[in-house]
């Protein structure tokens, strides 16, 4: 019987048998060999980060308020069960429950850092099902406030952190079910003893810096959500029918608004001008005395004022949502609600005016730069967004313009002409828009020209960044931005009102919780100024405060409740 052997193959020195050299797992092995010390170093920190990084999703709160180290020692009773159901498994069904719940954790550790910036911005947590669309509104506002670059490096930056969180997770998740896998029985010892002891905590109430030993965080969290979803879809049905329904809907313009025929009527917006703008001793010094400066002034010019507090619909952000509220009448929280009722018919305080006949209805919205569909809605005759009112100087961060120019271009365009009709007027003034920095100046009235003016302003003024993460210099400057739109608002008003001039100045929202407080109410004064005694006579009985600064306890109503008792003082009749 013959033998066959191979022979040996023969390679030259520069020419290595590639087949002989060893595999990459093999290279590991040998590595792990003549290491042992490192490798067991780092089969140690890598399963530790791994336990780190699951307790962290599983425990991390969704509000930075929240975020603190007792936070994280704790029991998660998820953490328990997961563990249970993992070592039962076979091991390919295991494998992909522990990919699903690494994808899983990650997306729950997204949710809650989505909420934290919700919660600090907006006063909310995020909604899976409406707010998806703000987070372009965010780039853009970073854009204004960074400069195209860094916003651009930012989302980038964002996007690689979250495929590396779920890139990170998923293999954590997978490296612990192997682990516990590999030392079963103790992994079962330890996971009946951890179910004991959550057990007996959960029962006793046992707690540690003031906290629950026995968590079940990610579940509740899980479980908020999941109400935020079912809320939304079912308040899409509901608010459509409320938004159908009008007490004022059907009345015929002649018997709308007959208290103020012949009035200029201008409702002004000041962004984020809230309570906190008055009450919040870093921020309201300059307020006040420009509101004192500016009553002493209208007052000898002839005028008067009544305020009060309303409470806004929004908190730090999303302006149309409080505009929207107020002038329709409706509880306009979210962006579907505000999709809802913009997409119809319903009356607002400004159609009122246009549905009379007797009216010139215009906006001035220096903010809007781009297509505004919502005009319509608004029952306005003619817009003037940011490309419109001949603006050609230097943006003041998100801010298009100074308030003082929007105002004199108002007077230019529209308020000054001769004209045959009364103006109805809606203002957005956005000059006290955050990040607050840097913040425009008065000029004189007769020096704007075309706003070339601001140029040296705004070069020598502060830079966001040194503002946006500082709650302190936030105050202070956002203090100063509120007292400069309202002495623009006053001054013009002072300079170009007249005997038939009546405005209403309102704040949208409250300013973010890094400067209102993180327990701030979501009140923002109202103010309704006119030398006219007959204007203001028409709402003695509501109870609001002489002058242009509401008292603490002046009354505080809904403000969705402003458009119907407006239209009822000045004599417009429901329509039954």
């Amino acid at each position: 019987m013959a033998v066959f052997t191979r022979q040996p193959q023969h390679t030259t020195d520069d020419a290595p048998n590639t087949s002989e050299l060893p595999a990459p797992e093999g290279r590991l092995a040998r590595w792990r060999a003549g290491h042992p010390a490192a490798a067991r170093a780092l089969r140690w920190t890598a399963t530790a980060l791994s336990v780190a990084l699951v307790l962290f999703a599983l425990l991390v709160p969704n509000t930075l308020a929240a975020l603190a180290w007792g936070k994280f020692v704790r029991i998660p009773v998820e953490a328990i069960i997961g563990a249970a159901v993992l070592l039962v498994l076979p091991r390919r069904p295991r494998l992909v429950a522990a990919t699903v719940a690494g994808v899983g954790l990650a997306a729950l550790t997204v949710l809650n850092l989505l909420d934290m910036g919700f919660n600090e911005y907006l006063g909310r947590g995020f909604n899976l099902v409406l707010d998806w669309g703000l987070l372009d509104d965010a780039q853009s506002y970073m854009k204004d406030t960074m400069g195209g670059a860094g916003a651009t490096g930012l989302a980038i930056g964002a996007i690689v952190l979250v495929v590396l969180l779920f890139a990170v997770m998923t293999l954590a998740t997978v490296r612990l079910s192997n682990l516990l896998v590999r030392h079963r029985t103790v992994a079962v010892r330890s996971t009946l003893a951890a179910a004991v002891v959550w057990t007996l905590a959960y029962a006793l109430g046992v707690q540690f810096a003031g906290l629950p030993i026995a968590s079940d965080h990610a579940a509740a969290l899980l479980e908020i959500q999941a109400r935020r979803v079912q809320t939304t879809l079912r308040d899409e049905a509901a608010f459509e029918r409320e938004a159908k329904e009008d007490v004022f809907g059907s009345t015929p313009g002649d018997q709308l608004v007959p208290g103020l025929r012949g009035k200029d009527v201008l409702f002004t917006f000041i962004e984020s001008y809230g309570r906190s703008a008055l009450e919040d001793p870093l921020i309201s010094p300059g307020v006040l005395k420009s509101l004192d400066t500016s009553d002493k002034a209208l007052t000898e010019a002839g005028y008067a004022a009544k305020s009060g507090w309303l409470t806004s619909a929004t908190y730090g952000g999303s302006s149309w949502l409080g505009h929207s509220t107020f002038l329709s009448g409706l509880w306009i929280s979210s962006q579907q609600r505000f999709r809802t009722v913009t997409s119809g018919d319903h009356l607002t305080l400004t159609k009122a005016f246009q549905k009379t006949g007797d009216w010139r209805t215009v906006g001035v919205v220096p903010g809007v730069q781009k297509g505004w569909p919502e005009a319509k809605f608004y029952g306005l005759d003619n817009v003037y967004d940011a490309f419109h009112l001949g603006y050609k100087g230097p943006k003041f961060s998100w801010s298009t313009m100074p308030d003082q120019y929007a105002l004199e271009a108002f007077q230019r365009l529209e308020h000054g002409k001769k004209r045959d009709q009364p103006l109805m007027a809606e203002i957005i003034l956005t000059s006290s828009h955050q990040p607050w920095a840097p913040i425009p100046k008065m000029v004189g009235w007769d020096e704007l020209g075309d706003g070339s003016v601001f140029d040296g302003i705004e070069k020598a003024g502060t830079d966001p960044s040194e503002v946006i993460a500082d709650s302190n210099r936030s105050k202070e400057e956002y203090g100063k931005s509120v007292a400069y739109s309202l002495t623009s608002l006053t001054q013009w008003l002072e300079r170009y009102g007249t005997e038939d001039t009546v405005l209403v100045f309102l704040g949208d929202h409250q300013p973010i919780a890094r400067v209102s407080g993180q327990r701030a109410s979501r009140d923002v004064p109202i103010t309704i100024v006119a030398k006219d005694p007959k204007v203001l006579d028409k709402i003695s009985g509501w109870g609001w405060t002489d002058g242009l600064k509401p008292d603490q306890d002046a009354p505080v109503w809904k403000m969705s409740d402003f458009r119907d008792r407006f239209l009822t003082a000045y004599g417009s009749k429901p329509s039954g």
